[in-house]
């Protein structure tokens, strides 16, 4: 019995997943995304499902919840570690998922990001898994994704080709 509860929720996995890739491609295209971070997004999500999976595998085949939880706790006290250490990263991360769905902004679009301190502004190259690559004039301007989620960004008019 265990075994096939354990291949109904494999069949689950391999459906949820393409249902999962399927619906962000299509909304991907509609809000014209670039493919490669459409990509970036289903492995995300993909790594997410995965260890779904793992943990419902875990518990339909009898892992007892003690020792669940110990392997549970010490993987998540050494990513804990890791992701601490590197937290700039996990916020463009998370940043690039909310830029995905939520940013008014797509490639090719004129903008400036209000900084008192510098003057950013040009026309979105690239958004990245990490980053926004603007481009001013000769200049390629990397501005990471948790910052342009921080601060107020102003669509500008296309620049007339006589300048």
């Amino acid at each position: 019995m265990q075994w096939i509860l354990a291949g109904l929720l494999i069949l689950g996995y391999i459906t949820a997943g393409r249902l999962v890739a399927r619906g962000i491609e299509s909304y991907g295209q509609k809000r014209s995304v670039q493919p490669f971070r459409v990509r970036y997004l289903v492995r995300t999500l993909n790594i997410l499902l995965s260890l779904a999976l793992l943990l419902a595998l875990f518990v339909v085949l009898g892992v007892e919840y003690e020792q669940l939880a110990v392997l549970a706790s010490s993987i998540f006290a050494v990513v804990g570690v890791a992701l601490f250490a590197q937290w700039s990263i996990l916020s463009n991360i998370t940043a690039s998922f909310v830029i995905f769905f939520a940013f008014p902004y797509r490639v090719g679009d004129y903008v400036k990001v209000v900084d008192k301190d510098d003057d950013i502004s040009g026309e979105i190259e690239e958004i990245a898994l990490f980053h926004v690559i603007i481009r001013q004039g000769d200049r390629m301007i990397t501005y990471p994704n948790s910052l342009i989620l921080q601060k107020s960004v102003i669509k500008m008019p296309a620049p007339s080709k006589a300048d």
